[in-house]
């Protein structure tokens, strides 16, 4: 079932691909990573003028990643603004994604993290660089093929 964003983007000539919708039915789409910048633009443009948060995963190990952005139609006197879930999926080898923050100042942070849990490459994004770990840290530690450094299984402990 293809969502109301689904439909308007498909009679744009806009390429996705529809992921149905999450438990709250909240409709979510694919977007290429070559396309996700022009498309960010439009969604700003078509009313979702806020970012209500950005996160990162890894899918599979050895396999993609994905960034999600969460992105809310806020107007005035409205009780139920739309919402919408755009998931990005990189290669694991190059994971490079457009950064949103030139249309979306709240992806700051929000990207800056990805980037530093998953090695998710925003381009240009301004400040990109470690946030939570230090800057000598070796990988990326929340990869699901991410062995720690120093790491001592607990029967070694003893």
């Amino acid at each position: 079932m293809q969502g109301r964003l689904s439909v308007w983007l498909i009679k744009h000539g806009l390429v996705h691909r529809s992921l149905g919708f999450d438990y709250q039915g909240i409709e979510t789409l694919q977007i290429k990573p070559e396309d996700w910048h022009s498309i960010a633009v439009i969604l700003y443009v078509y009313g979702y003028n806020y970012l209500r948060s950005q996160c990162a995963y890894d899918v599979a190990p050895g396999g993609l990643l994905a960034s999600v952005y969460h992105l809310t139609r806020i107007e005035y006197a409205i009780d139920q603004p739309e919402e919408v879930c755009i998931k990005v999926f990189a290669s694991r080898r190059n994971p490079r994604i457009p950064s949103v923050f030139w249309v979306w100042k709240s992806a700051d942070f929000q990207e800056r993290e990805s980037y530093d849990m998953l090695g998710i490459y925003y381009d240009n994004h301004p400040r990109l660089k470690r946030i939570l770990m230090p800057e000598s840290w070796i990988g990326w530690p929340l990869r699901k093929d991410y062995i720690a450094p120093n790491f001592y299984e607990i029967q070694d402990a003893h």
